[in-house]
């Protein structure tokens, strides 16, 4: 079994792209596993700057996220910080607005983090559950708005730039240590931007920052210097009204769309619309202080299934209908077994493979792995 290196596996997944038909433009691919799938959205970057890919529910959005990002970083050699910053998760808020509670911080950043990314034209693909897409949220120019690019040189107060922090969601902690806090101390800021590693630390010269650097929260002691710090936002609603803007907002015209498993799309987000209502009602009921209609809150499904007009739909199976129909495409695949550490089974099974004539791929993080598995 040879061992191939990154441009290898690189040069396959292009050859099984181009070979199944999945680069070619279509209203459905039907017969595609979970991975199947994830490789024809990545396959779908050659043809559009950005791609959204609409998916049943949250738990459907952490997996494809994986495999898109695996399937990215193959294809076009994208260090794994550089696909994850292309391969963005949208999920849903997860709450229930009439019950007073708060999204989870971690939620909240990683929606408004797809949405930065969508505005400011660095996302690649965005993968949003259905419920992900009906919340109303501010327009883009609000929340672009509330977003910086911080160098050293550049002119902002350190006052000026709290208002700002504070306006993009971040709360106000000595010291800081969890991300979404920053503290000004003098002539001295810091910050945890969301989804990054480390604090920063910025010191000021009057208006002027002098230098931006990463410290361990821990010691407090500097790591290394930075030449810019992006701070995006952790939220996606902003004062004042009104909020009327959606997902479908944030969209490059050029966008392609793919919906996984169209059914289960629409029936996650009919249950949730049913909740929504539900809910609404109770409150009503209990006359508790005239809360916002829903249709405040949120689009329509029909308004947000209607921006799928050209979407190409993903399943994994066939019913048949894409025998009739000119527009769609059968690719036959099966789900890689799963071993979870027996080795001999896996060895056995490759075996059979190699006899009955297959090619068997086998990913490694490293050479000294896939050696050692041989």
């Amino acid at each position: 079994m040879p061992i191939s290196t990154s441009l290898s596996l690189q040069a396959l997944l292009k050859a099984a792209v181009a070979r199944s038909g999945m680069s070619v433009p279509t209203n459905k691919i039907a017969g595609l596993t979970p991975a199947a799938q994830a490789l024809a959205v990545a396959g779908a970057r050659s043809r559009s700057a950005t791609v959204l890919v609409v998916v049943p529910g949250d738990a459907d959005v952490d997996r494809m996220t994986i495999d898109v990002r695996f399937f990215v970083a193959a294809i076009e050699g994208l260090s794994a910080p550089a696909v994850e910053q292309a391969v963005l998760p949208f999920p849903s808020l997860q709450i229930d607005p009439y019950r007073a509670l708060a999204p989870h911080f971690r939620v909240a950043s990683a929606r408004a983090r797809a949405l930065h990314a969508l505005g400011s034209g660095t996302a690649r693909v965005v993968v949003a559950s259905a419920a992900a897409l009906l919340p109303r949220v501010s327009p883009p120019a609000r929340l672009l708005g509330a977003s910086l690019e911080l160098k050293p040189g550049q002119e902002i107060s350190p006052q000026d730039l709290a208002a700002i922090l504070v306006d993009a969601g971040f709360t106000r902690e000595d010291p800081v240590d969890e991300h979404g806090e920053y503290c000004i101390r003098g002539g001295i800021v810091d910050v945890y931007p969301a989804g990054e590693a480390q604090p920063a630390r910025l010191e000021f010269v009057g208006d002027t920052i002098e230098s931006i650097r990463r410290y361990d929260p821990a010691t407090q002691r500097s790591i290394t210097p930075l030449d810019q710090l992006a701070v995006v936002p952790l939220r996606e609603v902003f004062e004042p009204p009104p909020v009327s803007g959606s997902l479908f907002d944030y969209l490059p015209d050029d966008t392609a769309i793919y919906v996984s498993e169209r059914d289960d799309v629409r029936a996650h987000a009919q249950k949730v619309v049913e909740q929504i209502a539900a809910s609404y009602a109770e409150v009503v009921d209990a006359n508790e202080g005239g809360p916002p209609d829903p249709g405040m809150l949120f689009i329509d499904w029909p308004e947000a299934e209607g921006q799928f007009a050209h979407a190409t739909e993903l399943s994994q199976l066939a019913v048949g209908e894409t025998d009739r129909d000119p527009t769609s495409l059968h690719i036959g695949t099966q789900p890689a077994p799963e071993f979870r550490g027996r080795i001999a089974d896996w060895a056995a099974e490759v075996r059979r493979a190699r006899e009955r004539g297959e090619t068997v791929l086998f990913v490694a993080a490293g050479v000294g792995r896939a050696e050692r598995t041989v």
